[in-house]
């Protein structure tokens, strides 16, 4: 059985992946919406500013890359795009809001 990987060290790892149209990590930019880790399976839930964004599948790649550099051999990766709750600014950290100037 594969060694295992927690949710914190997946979180870590997409932070690492940044929206290059933003520039900031999709992390920060509030794109992922769910984490789960089971035993030998790591899947993510993330979502696009835009049903629309041409980087989506780019971001979806460099997202398990992320994620596959940091977990142990053998663990299956699968990054999903969702359009459900749809994205809005408020997803966003208060420091991405702040540099957008979305903040209340």
């Amino acid at each position: 059985m594969p060694e295992m990987i927690d949710e914190t060290a997946v979180r870590e790892a997409l932070r690492s992946v940044e929206d290059p149209e933003a520039g900031m990590s999709i992390v920060d930019l509030g794109l992922v919406y769910g984490i789960s880790v089971e035993a030998g399976r790591v899947r993510v839930e993330m979502t696009m500013t835009s049903p629309a964004c041409p980087v989506a599948p780019y971001l979806v790649d460099e997202s398990t890359a992320a994620i596959r550099a940091v977990a142990p051999a053998g663990i299956d990766v699968q990054v999903e795009l969702v359009w459900e709750p749809p994205w809005t600014p408020d997803r966003m950290s208060p420091e991405a809001q702040s540099r957008f100037g979305w903040s209340g």
